[in-house]
């Protein structure tokens, strides 16, 4: 059913498994315990940092499947994307997973658009088993989007750290696990931002008006939810997010607000404002979230990622940063898992 901006998915898809991968920063990481497998070189055996992306795409997909109960030939669909031209990691793996494939680009968004995409498609019993997720590299993404590493190029304070990882979920018309509950389609935000080291800053809007709108469908108050979780939004990010949304009155406070990117990293890991990128939401809500829920400590989450769609391109061009964000709403299953 359709309310507004958002999909209410009366059968509930369910999240039967997950895979999550991580590199070496990742492995010294607040919540190393997140991931299914973690690399100890950020190559991972290959000759480029995009192959590496690819190879992390292919092992938290291959990882989900494992940790459930059916085969690889079960799943009926693959959708993913991710940060890097023409979203080349993703349709590689996806080429190696040889499942018929749906590739997007939503950026840093990528997950929940993923998610969301995937619930919906189950939803209508267009499927009954769907692989949703996504990747990203550190050192990829740097060298398309700002300096090669090796340049040892300075960053300010609002700089953000692209989380090496991917994460995937087995997403189920039935089954035992986390139910998908609805979802809410984010619109373009910009506010003429146009500095690309200040992504949280840009995304912040975006945020607050899919949370806003999600609530406004649902016609809940914010407490509905015991977290409300963004993908990516860093330091800068949230507390400009969560100013704007207690001066519209939504009624959220600091300890129901949450960000990915203040959750993944030690506060003395040199990532300056927080993580980013698209596994940043996907290994967050995989890997550790999605536990918490299994475990009983949190019965209901609104996951909102956050994507920045500029290009290098874009940035060249002086043009400003359109931005988006992507809300899914989980519950924990009646057993809790």
């Amino acid at each position: 059913m359709l309310q507004g901006r958002t999909w209410i998915f009366d059968n509930q898809p369910v999240i039967i498994s997950t895979g999550t991968v991580g590199g070496p920063f990742e492995a010294e990481s607040r919540i190393p315990e997140a991931f299914d497998i973690l690399h100890d070189d950020i190559w991972m055996n290959q000759s480029s940092f995009e192959k590496a992306q690819q190879i992390m795409m292919e092992e938290a997909s291959q990882m989900a499947i494992k940790n459930s109960l059916i085969q690889k030939e079960d799943v009926q669909f693959f959708i993913s994307g991710d940060l890097i031209n023409q979203i080349t990691p993703s349709n590689f793996a996806a080429k190696t997973m040889d499942i018929p494939y749906l590739g997007l680009f939503s950026a840093c968004a990528t997950s929940m658009e993923s998610l969301a995409l995937a619930a919906f498609f189950l939803n209508s019993n267009g499927a009954d088993y769907i692989l949703s997720g996504t990747a990203s590299h550190n050192a990829a993404a740097e060298k398309q989007f700002r300096y090669p590493t090796e340049y040892g190029g300075q960053k300010p304070p609002t700089a953000q750290w692209t989380v090496t990882g991917a994460g995937c979920a087995l997403v189920a018309k039935n089954g035992i696990g986390p139910k998908v509950t609805s979802a809410t389609m984010g619109k373009i935000v910009d506010m003429g931002v146009t500095d690309p080291f200040n992504m949280g800053g840009a995304m912040a809007p975006a945020a607050v008006d899919t949370i806003e709108a999600h609530l406004r469908d649902l016609n809940v108050d914010a407490s509905h939810y015991d977290l409300i979780i963004t993908g990516d939004l860093g330091q800068v990010g949230q507390e400009a997010s969560l100013d704007m949304l207690q001066k519209k009155n939504i009624g959220i406070t600091e300890a129901m607000y949450e960000d990915c990117g203040l959750t993944i990293y030690r506060k003395d890991q040199p990532v300056f404002s927080g993580a980013s990128g698209t596994a940043s939401s996907a290994v967050g809500v995989y890997g550790h979230y999605l536990q918490l829920l299994k475990e009983k400590q949190l019965t209901r989450i609104l996951v909102v990622a956050t994507g920045s769609l500029h290009s290098p391109l874009s940035v060249q061009q002086k043009d400003t940063i359109p931005c988006i964000a992507h809300a899914v709403a989980i519950e924990a299953g009646c057993d809790g898992s």
